[in-house]
């Protein structure tokens, strides 16, 4: 049996606490142990205290000197899009040079080139990419990811980015959940109804027995899924024991934090359009919100996600990458830490407090992962600086030192 022990951290982001999502003013109680270190056996964390305590039970333990270092619980990014093939590096140039984004999918851009080429991949080229996005993860100190299927649009084609998903569960370090979302667009050649018609009828089930989902997702927005679409589809996975997630008032207040408010979704994510009234919805439905502001700075918008106001009423935010090809090419959470401190007003602690344990408990796994505490999965990160408020600080320069997934290193 492995045995570990991680001595003489500059800071030991702990997190300890309520077991549950943090809210108002616990997201900036890191519980911050300072010349901290931790014991791991098997696995897991057996102790976590100072270093002294921690060394004096180390017995023959394998010793990590993380002095001069931060050591945080790995991040957990609870929003990609982790399986496609090819990129939009055309679509960014148009973008650069001004062109809409009306204007870059009539060029034959646009979601609809991913799809192509998704579609166009074998499985294996699919599994492939998506070994390299996750060492990609893992480097920028990532240890679990959520991550939607929705390039396919297709039954046999979503299926095929799902099981692709699940070949990356069995062969990468990187621990990695899977959700539906094959109501992410509307396929060329069909209307919007009998494609809702396929999903619920044909799609869902399928995923459900096969068991290659957790989540089901539905892109709610005028011209993709309206509100009565998007309650039939996610009414259906529910029905299929499917938990909820949403694409909320990305681009429109539509009504897309009501919805996942009235059908009690696990989360509603991006919510750059959501008004006082969504978000006091959520709060009473306990609906936690996932905000992505690599996709509003990649898209070149100013319209962020108002952060403060989540936070005043109450909501356990997180916050992700939305890693895709269009909208939000980075797997860098240090990235949208340093967004969301810059843009949404966030402070250092509640980003790091939305992008660990806020967003582990938005993947159902709060009692695993998201704080380093005894009995959980020893997934942390050790990065190159002295205080964690330098990751959020030194933006555009990775500083992960190295990473741990259940006490092994990755990185």
């Amino acid at each position: 049996m492995k045995s570990l022990a991680v001595l003489h951290a500059s800071q030991l982001i702990t997190l300890s606490g309520p077991k549950r999502p943090r809210v108002g003013a616990e997201m900036s109680e890191l519980a911050i142990i300072r010349d901290g270190g931790m014991l791991i056996r098997n696995n897991r964390i057996e102790l976590v205290g100072p270093s002294d305590a921690i060394e004096r039970k180390a017995g023959n333990a394998e010793i990590i000197d993380a002095r001069g270092h931060v050591v945080l619980p790995g991040f957990i990014d609870a929003h990609t899009h982790l399986v496609f093939a090819g990129n939009r590096i055309d679509d960014f140039e148009r973008r650069a040079r001004g062109e809409t984004y009306e204007q870059i999918a009539k060029a034959g851009g646009g979601i609809w080139s991913t799809v192509e080429k998704t579609r166009a991949a074998s499985d294996l080229d699919l599994l492939a990419q998506a070994k390299k996005y996750a060492k990609w993860f893992l480097r920028c100190g990532t240890t679990t990811v959520e991550a939607k299927s929705g390039y396919g649009l297709t039954v046999d084609d979503e299926l095929k980015i799902l099981r692709v998903l699940r070949q990356l569960i069995q062969e990468a370090p990187l621990e990695v959940v899977p959700t539906f979302l094959g109501a992410h667009a509307v396929p060329r050649g069909i209307s919007p109804d009998e494609y809702v018609d396929l999903v619920t009828s044909e799609m869902l089930p399928r995923v459900a027995q096969q068991k290659l989902a957790e989540f089901c997702d539905v892109f709610c927005e005028p011209g993709y899924f309206d509100i009565v679409q998007s309650r039939k589809i996610l009414s259906g996975a529910k029905k299929f024991g499917l938990k909820l997630r949403i694409h909320a008032d990305q681009l429109s207040n539509s009504g897309g934090a009501k919805l996942a408010a009235e059908l009690e979704a696990t989360t509603a994510d991006h919510l750059e359009q959501t008004d006082e009234h969504g978000i006091a919805a959520m709060k009473s439905a306990g609906v936690q919100p996932v905000l992505l502001p690599g996709s509003v700075y990649a898209l070149g918008s100013s319209g962020y996600p108002h952060a403060r106001e989540m936070i005043a009423a109450g909501l356990a935010v997180a916050i992700a990458t939305d890693f895709n090809p269009g909208s939000s090419p980075t797997p860098s959470m240090p990235m949208i830490l340093a967004l969301a401190c810059t843009q949404m007003k966030m402070s250092p602690a509640e980003a790091i407090t939305a992008s660990t344990l806020n967003a582990a408990y938005s993947l159902n796994r709060g009692d695993k992962i998201g704080s380093l505490e005894a009995d959980k999965l020893a997934n942390f990160a050790i990065f190159d600086c002295e205080d964690y408020r330098e990751l959020a600080y030194w933006f555009g320069i990775p500083q992960t030192h190295s990473v741990y997934v259940k006490g092994e290193r990755v990185v």
